[in-house]
């Protein structure tokens, strides 16, 4: 469920930002508001398309039940390069998304031609809605019963705190930065994503394609085992075992260590600029 939390909160302030930055835009510009149905059109786009990949995904997750294992897993890879991915680009854009989108703004605007607003708020909505299933396609697939209403639960409660959150980043700083909220959940989801990397790992050991090599390398259960309810969420957001294989170990190590090589190079790329 912390998985589902997290993922749909963190996803929705995204979407909330695009879409708020080019409605407060509008509110403020009178030649704007004549743009507001291609905005709030292109929003009802983007979830028919998030819905639509949706129901690809679980279709063909049928239509592949030989190889739904492996499929499973190279979703779970995908969803994890997709988040170190999102905190790359967020670091190269979020300064700048703000003036990016009131300039191209202006010139819709002074073209009178909105259609390019549609495409982007739906660009957008289906970004992080498509990025949401992908994360959660691999909880959601082996729920069943109880667990996939307790999982939707989940997913209401992180878009309600997505709605309380992004209010309080409105209020300009006083309560909550963006910049402070930011780099909070990039370290978050960087941790997520070396979950989602790991549990990836161990799904190739259960299918015997990978060794476990020493298991287990060691024991914490008895300062905090991973099935209790605590030691649970944390191993579903940052990839916590009580009892890890060393095959694991090693995965979880090389993951931290791209994640370093692919923030130096960003650094030497920016120094270059």
């Amino acid at each position: 469920m912390g998985q589902v939390l997290f993922i749909v909160w963190r996803e929705s302030v995204e979407a909330l930002l695009v879409v708020g930055i080019l409605n407060a835009w509008m509110n403020h510009n009178a030649s704007g508001r004549a743009g507001k149905p291609y905005l709030w059109g292109g929003v009802a786009l983007g979830l028919v398309i998030a819905v639509a990949l949706a129901v690809a995904l679980f279709a063909a997750g049928t239509l592949m039940a030989g190889a739904q294992d492996y499929f499973q897993t190279g979703m779970v890879f995908i969803a994890s390069a997709l988040i170190v991915q999102m905190v790359l680009w967020m670091r190269e854009h979020g300064r700048t998304l703000k003036k990016e989108l009131e300039s191209g703004l202006s010139e819709k605007a002074a073209s009178n031609n909105w259609w390019g607003v549609t495409i982007l708020s739906a660009l957008a909505i289906a970004r992080e809605g498509s990025e949401t299933v992908v994360f959660l396609y691999g909880s959601l697939a082996e729920a069943q019963g109880m667990e996939l209403a307790k999982l939707g639960l989940a997913g209401l409660i992180g878009l309600a705190l997505a709605l309380l959150t992004f209010y309080l980043l409105q209020l300009g700083g006083k309560v909550l930065s963006w910049r402070l909220f930011f780099r909070v959940t990039e370290v978050m989801l960087l941790l997520l994503g070396a979950s989602l990397f790991l549990n990836g790992v161990e799904k190739l050991i259960s299918m015997d394609v990978l060794p476990t090599l020493v298991d287990p390398v060691w024991d914490s259960s008895a300062l905090l085992d991973d099935t209790s309810p605590f030691g649970g969420l944390l191993a579903s957001l940052t990839g916590y075992r009580a009892q890890p294989a060393l095959m694991s170990l090693i995965a979880y190590a090389l993951f931290w260590a791209g994640i370093w090589a692919l923030f130096q190079w960003r650094n030497r790329r920016q120094a270059a600029a």
